[in-house]
């Protein structure tokens, strides 16, 4: 049994393209693109000069606008200008209204001259208390803030000697507990050397009834 022949022809694919030739194309080219209708020179500024005169109907429009506004601007000066005069017509009246009172009513200015030297009068009285006012409160203050400063200092003593009391009442006690302990070793040592006595003498007996 002979084995098969699987081999495959070797197809190149550039000699493949050349062979199916130029491909359709679907849009313009760039040939199509350079030989597209140019305008001239003359058109170009043409087209420039009408740009820079502008529309017909937006100059109609601006120059409506502008009719309208000068309108509106000469009607708001001719309301102001009524207000401010009619405004100083009010002032000159006033003036002299003021004037024709002073003169029919000059005892209303003497009344209005005392009433003004009673007011003030009355607010110097008012100030000067509360000037007193404010200062008894400056006084309490510094009062209580006395007493307050006082008795801190006085707590403080107070907790001062409470800690020198304790102080001495622990060196007391420690100086009472060294002096017990050397009482007793001392104690402790002295019965030792009297048992030590009594053995010996009892020792020195033995020997003398022997002998």
């Amino acid at each position: 049994m002979g084995k098969r022949d699987n081999r495959v022809a070797y197809m190149n694919p550039i000699a493949m393209a050349r062979s199916r030739g130029p491909a359709p194309s679907s849009g313009p080219t760039i040939q199509d693109y350079l030989n597209r209708p140019r305008p001239t020179w003359e058109e170009v500024k043409e087209q420039l000069e009408k740009k820079k005169k502008g529309s017909k109907a937006l100059a109609e429009f601006e120059e409506r606008m502008n009719e309208n506004w000068k309108k509106e601007l000469e009607k708001h000066r001719e309301k102001l200008l009524s207000g401010s005069e009619s405004t100083s017509r009010k002032k000159e009246k006033k003036k002299k209204e003021k004037k024709k009172s002073s003169r029919l009513s000059p005892s209303s200015s003497s009344s209005s001259s005392s009433d003004s030297s009673s007011s003030s009068s009355d607010f110097e009285d008012e100030d000067k208390k509360q000037g007193k006012k404010r200062r008894k409160k400056k006084h309490r203050s510094s009062r209580k803030s006395s007493e307050n400063s006082s008795s801190d200092s006085d707590s403080d003593g107070k907790d001062s000697l409470k800690n020198k009391r304790a102080k001495e009442d622990n060196e007391r006690e420690k100086d009472t507990k060294s002096l017990e302990r050397k009482r007793k070793k001392a104690d402790h040592g002295d019965g030792m050397l009297s048992t030590e006595s009594s053995s010996e003498s009892e020792h020195t007996e033995e020997v003398n009834v022997n002998e």
